[in-house]
């Protein structure tokens, strides 16, 4: 592993550019802005598969940030109730529904120091919708994926979210801040799984330091 991290944090990129590509996005679906924050809402210790599933009907049934902010939460924690955690997040999106209506004119915020007021909303759920809805970095999206394999990578030896974004932040080029969480991310779900990492087929592993360790 090369001394110099930024160096090292663009191999990484560069690699996994080449191996999956230059169009990853969001693996939520979405159609707006609001949609994307109820989803990552409900994503909270859930697997973006099951979020998809739930809100593939959701969708439909509420359809405005009114639909949602004038939702009734015993209702709307019914529908969601897979995604588990079910109460707190109904009344999470439908709070941020109103606040939304009410101070925003219905539009979801562009920007971090807002969306964080949000119920609900903290670092990560606002650098998803800035970066997927608006297409703005104002930081790095760290989920599971992202502190396990950052870690691994050991690019961070922090597993404090907004202590492994600020480490990130550092050393990844800004131009990459919003694809840098895809491209780890879709590493984590399809080959450096967290019970069977499968290191023989990794693009990284020649330059992964914990590629020799639990070989599958």
């Amino acid at each position: 592993m090369t001394n110099n991290k930024k160096n090292y944090v663009l191999e990484i990129i560069n690699i996994l550019k080449s191996y999956f590509g230059t169009k990853l996005k969001c693996a939520l679906n979405f159609s707006n802005a609001f949609e994307l924050l109820a989803a990552v809402i409900l994503s909270a210790q859930c697997t973006d598969e099951r979020v998809n599933k739930i809100t593939k009907e959701l969708f439909k049934k509420y359809k405005t940030i009114d639909d949602y902010a004038d939702a009734n939460i015993l209702a709307l924690a019914k529908d969601i109730k897979s995604a588990g955690f079910f109460r707190n997040k109904a009344k999470n999106i439908v709070k941020s529904a109103n606040l939304i209506r009410d101070l925003y004119g219905g539009i979801v915020p562009d920007s971090m120091h807002k969306l964080i007021k949000l119920p609900g909303v903290a670092r990560k759920t606002a650098n998803v919708v800035l970066g997927s809805a608006y297409g703005k970095s104002e930081g790095i999206a760290v989920d599971t994926h992202v502190i396990r394999i950052t870690n691994l990578l050991k690019v961070t030896t922090n597993i404090d979210p907004v202590k492994i974004e600020n480490d990130l932040m550092d050393i990844v080029p800004k131009k990459y801040w919003i694809k840098f969480s895809f491209y780890i991310q879709s590493l984590g779900r399809t080959i450096c799984k967290a019970r069977i990492p499968n290191h023989s087929v990794c693009p990284l592993n020649k330059i992964c330091p914990s590629a020799g360790k639990n070989k599958s």
